[in-house]
């Protein structure tokens, strides 16, 4: 029996991508054959990413088949064809409203992924969220039966060392305050360029705030975040656009305290990532960041951003404070470490096929 896992898209550093590949390695390094298959892929991935139109040669109804879905594509097409035993991980879609002022296509393609999620009730043989926050919803849909799969990650991709320009730049004894993550309207950049411009000029005018993440097909919204700075006068906020990964951990291991305003997540991948690297994390609670947190952290509930800036401040000049929330920080990451989601991915597809993958042997019949 293979495993094989299906996504619209796999970009580059995308953190559906790098779960993707995680569960192939993981899968993999149990002895079960797996692949990726996908509309869309980064050129880099040409070797290891397989076009889905060609899955017909790996169709078996001994297969298992995994859509991870997050937006609408004519991937669900093929894999509602498919033969194989069916798993759908559900990312969450951003509402289409976020985008209706900026980006009509991906606003159409939010709204008709809705619409296609609905149409997979009572398709698939087992729904799974990455988050509680997700499986609400697709209860709600009418999806059984569901499961939790928390993201499976990839930590050990942070031993590497600072990309050397980026510490020459970035290690000058200014506090750098980090975001990481797409630059579009869900993500409220404009809150966090807020809460840090009344950090900087109220609390510790030596900072500088990183703005890591792709923004093309954004421009607009760009270019009004780029006007606010403007009005703000501030040289000390970045945009660095996407950036390979080497240099995207160097960000994080330059990082001071990692900021999050965003009103739509599904996960939020860079919060458990912070939590690995002892960066201590001020959130919005929205969607399923409280979840993902799990009483780590420093979670605000409401948009109040001198106070927001206050806190930011507090948690990085008081030792013992910052020392309570990074030790709260450790402990929630445990929940994240690939032993244990990959423990609870084998759980799953045991309960499914009724075979034992704990057992961690190959599949004698080699199918």
């Amino acid at each position: 029996m293979n495993v094989h896992q299906f996504l619209t898209s796999y970009s580059y550093g995308d953190a559906i991508g790098n779960e993707a590949l995680q569960i192939r390695n993981y899968l993999r390094g149990r002895g079960i054959e797996s692949e990726i298959f996908a509309l869309f892929y980064h050129p880099r991935y040409a070797g290891q990413i397989i076009n889905h139109r060609e899955y017909g040669k790996y169709a078996d109804s001994d297969n298992v088949a995994v859509f991870h879905f997050s937006i609408g594509s004519p991937v669900t097409k093929t894999f509602l064809r498919l033969p194989d035993r069916k798993v759908m991980i559900y990312h969450n879609i951003t509402p289409h409203h976020f985008f209706l002022d900026y980006h009509r296509v991906l606003a159409k393609d939010c709204f008709k992924g809705r619409v296609e999620l609905k149409n997979l009730v009572g398709k698939v043989d087992l729904a799974l969220g990455d988050s509680e926050f997700n499986e609400a919803e697709l209860k709600e849909l009418g999806f059984s039966p569901t499961g939790v799969l928390p993201l499976v990650m990839d930590f050990e991709k942070f031993s590497r060392p600072v990309v050397p320009v980026i510490r020459d730049l970035f290690s000058d004894g200014r506090t750098n305050i980090l975001y990481v993550g797409r630059i579009i309207p869900n993500k409220r950049i404009e809150e966090i360029i807020r809460v840090f411009h009344l950090y900087q000029r109220f609390f510790n005018p030596d900072s500088r705030l990183l703005l890591v993440g792709e923004y093309r097909g954004f421009e607009r919204y760009l270019s009004a975040l780029q006007k606010m700075v403007a009005r703000f006068n501030n040289p000390h906020i970045f945009f660095t656009g996407h950036v390979p990964e080497d240099e995207l951990i160097s960000y994080f291991r330059m990082a001071h305290l990692y900021l999050h305003m965003s009103e739509h997540e599904g996960f939020c991948a860079p919060v458990p990532e912070s939590f690995h690297l002892d960066i201590p994390v001020v959130a919005f609670d929205a969607g399923a960041v409280a979840e993902t947190m799990g009483g780590g952290g420093l979670l605000v509930h409401r948009k109040a951003p001198l106070e927001i800036a206050a806190l930011c401040d507090r948690v990085l000049r008081d030792e013992s404070l910052r020392q309570r929330v990074l030790e709260s920080q450790r402990r929630v990451v445990q929940n994240f470490r690939i032993e244990r989601t990959g423990a609870i991915l084998l759980r799953h597809l045991g309960e499914l096929t009724g075979k034992d993958f704990a057992a961690g042997t190959r599949n004698s019949a080699g199918k």
